[in-house]
């Protein structure tokens, strides 16, 4: 337990940065600071034309729908459209920070460097502002950076001559124009970048090298996720059945748009939600192709031994877990299982914790939000973790919500509404007892 007095650093001013803060300070603590290196609140959402932190292109909306992507404390307004845009996310997450009095609360144009735990058993801070380095100590440390910054890349056989970027670095279709694009990957990133090239590209190829599920975002007239909602009575394996009859008779195989069929239950890889790939392909405007073997100049080989000729490789193929920070001893996510009881608190460190350090089937911010209150409580001495906090995490990673594929994409897998009940079982009846905030106007 802390004091309310208790100095808290919140790394990240990103949709989960923003509710640790709000949480924080709900729960009585007056000194919090937030670090940012932009120069809003938004994180990921605030789209920049040129390569930056974000990984959102000029297109870009959100694949879950508002109705389960909204803070419970924050709804959006009831005019935005049911897949926002990043304009109106940001607009959204400026909306909330200021409405809690959270801005204040945050600096930013600030690097952190270093996170060190002191034998005090507080926690030593270094941060870059410009050209200068400072440092601080803090009593508490929230990580809130995200997951989606550090791309990982393919590596392949060969040398490739011409220009391989990662989706993190597009933008915008229009440098595409005319261009012979591969695309390689098969989740949201690699379909939507597949979609919008393919408009003004001379060819755009679609890479895969195994089957996905793909969804649309729309069923029975209702966004899919609000629709999948309804199935959470039946067990697991009738659920992901049932899902993967519906795409079935609503779309079709794989096999009939010339891709490979998934190899793995509904829900053992994040399914992709797009509702244009399957036009695109059926209309020639994409071009399936295998996993790659080999590069060869701008040739591609692919593994059934056919080839092609390419100007741009994007590689839509993840990001590392990286929290380049911290000390591997103190925390290192980047490889293996993740380690964390309710996706949030590490065995050593009492006061340290992630927040939205979590891929849910479903989205981020309504649970990350549920976590800061959760960790709010525990850092004011209203919320224990088990004793055995160890044999907790071990239950925990032991018993995923959906069996995963084992890749590193996969790690920090969630189901959206399990998680998101475990999460409420830690909270108190009346968590929500408050009025929720005005929706914002902006």
């Amino acid at each position: 337990m802390l004091s309310r007095s208790a100095r808290i650093a919140v790394i990240g001013a990103g949709p989960s940065g923003i509710t640790a803060v709000k949480n924080l300070l709900d729960a009585g603590f007056t000194d919090v600071v937030c670090f940012d290196r932009n120069d809003a609140v938004g994180g990921n959402w605030l789209f920049r034309l040129e390569s930056s932190h974000s990984s959102v292109f000029e297109t870009t909306h959100i694949i879950s729908s508002k109705t389960l992507s909204q803070y419970h404390d924050f709804p959006m307004p009831s005019w935005y459209p049911d897949y926002p845009s990043h304009e109106q996310l940001a607009r959204y997450f400026q909306s909330y920070a200021d409405h809690f009095d959270v801005t204040r609360h945050v600096r930013f144009g600030v690097d952190v460097l270093r996170v060190e735990p002191l034998p005090s058993h507080r926690w030593a801070i270094t941060v870059r502002t410009g050209a200068d380095d400072s440092h601080e100590e803090f009593d508490a440390v929230v990580v809130a950076n995200g997951h989606h910054w550090r791309p990982r890349m393919p590596s392949y056989p060969g040398e490739y001559t011409g220009t391989l970027m990662h989706s993190h670095e597009y933008k915008r279709a229009t440098p595409f124009a005319g261009r012979r694009v591969l695309v390689i990957g098969g989740g949201n990133s690699a379909c939507d970048v597949a979609v919008e090239t393919a408009r003004v590209s001379a060819t755009t190829e679609l890479s895969w090298r195994r089957g996905y599920w793909i969804v649309p975002k729309f069923l029975f007239g209702q966004p899919s996720d609000v629709v999948g909602q309804r199935t959470q009575w039946l067990p697991r394996v009738l659920r992901s059945r049932l899902n993967q009859f519906l795409l079935r008779v609503l779309q079709g195989a794989n096999r009939d748009y010339g891709l490979p069929e998934p190899d793995h239950a509904f829900g053992a890889t994040h399914p992709t939600v797009n509702s244009e790939l399957f036009y695109a392909l059926r209309h020639g405007h994409i071009t399936p192709r295998p996993e790659i073997a080999r590069f060869d100049g701008r040739t591609v080989h692919f593994a059934d031994g056919s080839s092609g000729e390419y100007d741009v490789i994007i590689a839509c193929t993840g990001y590392w877990i990286a929290h380049p920070f911290l000390a591997p001893d103190v925390a290192d996510f980047s490889r293996g299982p993740v380690p964390l009881y309710l996706r949030m608190f590490p065995a050593r460190f009492p006061t340290l914790s992630f927040v939205g350090l979590f891929q849910p089937l479903g989205c981020i911010w309504p649970a990350a939000e549920l976590q800061a209150k959760v960790l709010a409580r525990r850092l004011a001495g209203t919320w224990s973790p088990p004793a055995d906090l160890d044999a907790a995490i071990a239950h925990e990673l032991a018993h995923p919500d959906y069996p995963q594929l084992d890749t590193p994409r996969h790690t920090i897998t969630v189901d959206y509404h399990q998680f998101k009940a475990r999460l409420l079982r830690q909270l108190p009846a009346d968590w929500q007892a408050s009025a929720s905030a005005p929706a914002p106007v902006g």
